[in-house]
This record gives structure tokens, C-alpha cells and sequence, in this order.
């Protein structure tokens, strides 16, 4: 648990027994799942709020009377190995609680504004300061997604695997839960720039309308690259459906060939005394009429471009 207390735009080291909403000081604090329960009371947040931190897998602003409450679930393809994966906020207007499997994470932002010289002159600025730390390099890993979907693109045109449908369905639930996950993010992001309980100011409020801006357009990527996954999996399964095609062309003209063959075989092969039977040149007449037969059908074929 690591507690800063905010004056003169500066972070400074703070103890828990410190944040009173008596003297009006302004705190961070930083805590982890199992912290939370333990010391919930000492800041103020309800055992129902304590709970829904724990359990709620889904992310939302709900805004209170003097305080709001957000819950960010970040999918595995954006947290990755170095962003926290289930955060907690509680945020008033004297305190920011964040409650993180990855409190470095945060704490990073901290240690980052006082040795580059950022003035933190409110909370809301540091509310800004950690949503743009867990967005800004969004764009990247869905470039990455969509040159993955490009490679495969590039593989099936090569050759046609059969594991390539199961990478599609992959990429299509990973797709999916950013999705929703943006789409969480947005109505979050538009929550926040309402300001119902007036714990930003209105100066601050504009750096939500840039971060509302970047969250829609990271919503519009994925939605795009789902239509070009889904562009890819028609066209693979065209491709397919083209080589099944092929296939069954050389079959029908197999057949084609052989089917009067067949005839001739089957006409001759009836226990039936024919005129040609007593014939001199009946053997290699027909044997004559079945090449002509098999020549003239694969230059009707060529002719008509079968094959």
C-alpha cells in the first residue's frame, strides 16, 4: 500500500492514518485486492463498493453522491505483462483510491511526474495522467493484431491450411472482448467528461474530450479490423470453395471421358450375337472407335477450356 499526499503540485510520501476529510488534505492512494478490505473504512468505502471491486468483471462508472466509482477490467491482448489487469477507482473530490493487481504500474506514473517536472495541481490531472498511460500505446498492439491477420491473409493465398480457420475464430474473440472493452471505455470516458459530482475542473475537463476522442477512434480499429478478419475468412473460404471446384472439374471430365467408354463396353459385353462379332476387323474396330471416342472428347474439353 503506498499513500502520497498532493500539495503545491508535488507528491509526498503519506501515512494512512493521515487522509481525514476533517483537514481537507488531498491523498492518493494506491492499494492492492487484498489490502482493500482492511482499510476500506479508514477511506470511506462501503462494503458494497468493497465487493463489487472484488467480484465485478466488468468496466463502468457509477457516479454517487460526492464520489464516483469506476471499474476497469482491461482484456489479456492490452494488459499484456506490464499492465494491471482489474483496477478499482474510487474518486473524491479530497481522495483517488486505486485498487490494482499492479500497483507499480501507477505508482510509475507518480514517480514519472516528479522527475520530468509535471505539475500535478489537482487530482484530476493525475485521473488524466493514468487513463493516458493505459491507453496511449493501444494503437500499436492493434497494428500488431491487424499485420497478424495481414500474415495470414499473405499464408492462405500461398497454400490453404486447415488451422488457418481456427486463428481466424481466435483473432475474432480477441477482437471481441476489445470490443466491448471500448465500448466500456466510451461511455466511461463520456461519464467522466459530465462531471457529475464537479470533481475535475472545467479547464481539466478538456484533456477527457481528447482522451474520449482516442477511445472512439481505438472502438472504430477493432470494428475495422473485425470486417477484415472478416473480409479474410470469406476469401479463404472462396479459395476453398474455388480448389473444391477444380477438383470436381477433374472428375466430371474423368467421367465424361469414360462414360461412353462405358457404353461401348457395355454394349459389346451382351450376351447377344452381333453382326460385327463375325467381322474381321470388328476387334480393332472398336478398339479405333474408343480412341476417336477419348480423343474427340478431350478436344472438346480443351476447345471449350475444362482444363
Amino acid at each position: 500500500m503506498l499513500v502520497y499526499l498532493l500539495e503545491n503540485a508535488t507528491f509526498t510520501s503519506a501515512s494512512l492514518e493521515q487522509i481525514d476529510k476533517k483537514n481537507h488534505l488531498i491523498h492518493l492512494c494506491l492499494l492492492d485486492f487484498q489490502s482493500l478490505p482492511a482499510v476500506s473504512g479508514r477511506l470511506g468505502i462501503s462494503d458494497r463498493l468493497v465487493d463489487e471491486c472484488l467480484n465485478n468483471r466488468s468496466s463502468k462508472l457509477d457516479s454517487y453522491d460526492g464520489y464516483d466509482f469506476i471499474t476497469l477490467n482491461l482484456p489479456m491482448t492490452i494488459a499484456q505483462d506490464y499492465k494491471p489487469k482489474r483496477i478499482g477507482i474510487y474518486f473524491r473530490l479530497d481522495l483517488l483510491v486505486f485498487v490494482s493487481d499492479r500497483i507499480d504500474f501507477i505508482n510509475d506514473i507518480v514517480v514519472t511526474s516528479q522527475t520530468e517536472g509535471i505539475k500535478i495541481q489537482s487530482l484530476g490531472k493525475f485521473f488524466h495522467l493514468f487513463f493516458d498511460k493505459i491507453t496511449i500505446d493501444d494503437r500499436e498492439v492493434l497494428v500488431s493484431i491487424e499485420e497478424e491477420i495481414t500474415s495470414l491473409e499473405e499464408e492462405f493465398i500461398v497454400s490453404i491450411k486447415d488451422d488457418l480457420v481456427d486463428y481466424l475464430v481466435t483473432f475474432r474473440k480477441r477482437l471481441l472482448n476489445l470490443k466491448q472493452y471500448y465500448e466500456q471505455l466510451v461511455e466511461i470516458s463520456e461519464a467522466i467528461e459530465e462531471n457529475e459530482n464537479n470533481l475535475i475542473d472545467k479547464k481539466e475537463l478538456r484533456y477527457f474530450k481528447i482522451l474520449t476522442n482516442r477511445v472512439n477512434r481505438l472502438f472504430t480499429n477493432v470494428l475495422n479490423l473485425r470486417d477484415y478478419g472478416t473480409q479474410v475468412r470469406e476469401a479463404y473460404q472462396a479459395q476453398l470453395d474455388i480448389n473444391l471446384n477444380k477438383v470436381m472439374k477433374i472428375f466430371t471430365v474423368v467421367t465424361s471421358i469414360f462414360l461412353p467408354l462405358t457404353l461401348i463396353v457395355g454394349w459389346y459385353g451382351m450376351n447377344i450375337m452381333m453382326p460385327e462379332f463375325h467381322w474381321e476387323y470388328g476387334y480393332p474396330f472398336v478398339i479405333v472407335l474408343c480412341v476417336v471416342v477419348v480423343m474427340g472428347t478431350l478436344l472438346y474439353f480443351k476447345k471449350n477450356k475444362w482444363f
